[in-house]
């Protein structure tokens, strides 16, 4: 929490800081933030009790920003891909591609879609009669755990859940991977061994990320809840809810010396306005 809120506001205080990466960053420290807050306090306090328990409202309000917050996060990885395609295939273009009507037009899709997706999930979920099944055998409220609760036939949740996560995911995904499939081609291009190792390093810190959120968010949507080994499924969802948002942080900025830089100097404007 502590890391993304000084990214957030390192971002908007540094004018170096006021470009596209940034903006999209700062969108998903913002998205991180929510989406760890979400289930996190929930689940330490049932970890913590020997009754545990959440209430309709709380697993109904859960499952709504959990799902709006990861459907956002699916399409803005997408479209940070993008932004660094920009910056390393059309450098000299970088300036008028990513103009900053883009790039809210871009972050507010992202965003716009991700609550609309999660408008029609949670609608369709809640449907569902439950016929007094209370026991959601997972960390916190999800639609794959809150479908094995449903005592009717849930083939159209499951077909209109496979559809719109092939939508929110495989597509996302392959365009992740065509970016960085033209960003490798650039960088076997530099003619300098120690810059190609740079940038090698940069893109497969970001692919790593990618590849564990999507990954294990695909391996929990995509295929029927009745097929879910149970265990497996919330060990799995820890990595997409909790691990992977812990981890962009680090990936994306903490080994980024302008980040670095552009905190030491509001540190230190901080420091000489408390002295003054």
């Amino acid at each position: 929490m502590l890391v993304n809120l000084a990214i957030i506001v390192v971002s908007q205080l540094d004018p170096s800081l006021n470009t596209p990466m940034y903006f999209f960053l700062s969108n998903l420290s913002i998205l991180d933030l929510c989406y760890t807050t979400s289930t996190v306090p929930q689940m330490l306090v049932n970890f913590r009790s020997a009754h545990k328990f959440i209430s309709w409202a709380g697993c109904v309000a859960q499952l709504f920003i959990f799902l709006s917050l990861g459907s956002t996060e699916c399409l803005l990885l997408a479209v940070m891909a993008y932004d660094r395609y920009a910056a390393v295939c059309q450098p000299l273009h970088y300036t008028t591609i990513m103009s900053p009507r883009l790039c809210w037009v871009m972050a507010g899709g992202s965003w716009l879609s991700g609550i609309t997706n999660s408008i029609v999930q949670t609608s369709l979920t809640l449907q569902l009669p439950l016929c007094g099944r209370n026991r959601v055998d997972h960390f916190f409220c999800e639609v794959p755990a809150l479908l094995r609760l449903a005592c009717a036939d849930i083939f159209i949740n499951e077909a209109e859940l496979f559809a719109i996560s092939v939508l929110f995911l495989l597509v996302p995904l392959g365009l992740v991977l065509v970016s960085y499939g033209y960003i490798g081609a650039a960088v076997l291009r530099i003619q300098s061994a120690e810059g190609r190792r740079k940038a090698f390093n940069t893109c497969a810190s970001h692919l790593i990320v990618v590849s564990l959120f999507y990954g294990t968010a695909i391996y929990m949507y995509l295929q029927p809840p009745s097929h879910h080994s149970q265990n497996h499924g919330k060990m799995v969802s820890l990595f997409y809810g909790i691990i992977t948002p812990m981890l962009n942080p680090v990936i994306y900025t903490l080994r980024n010396k302008d980040v670095h830089g552009a905190l030491r100097k509001t540190l230190g404007r901080w420091r000489w306005k408390q002295r003054a």
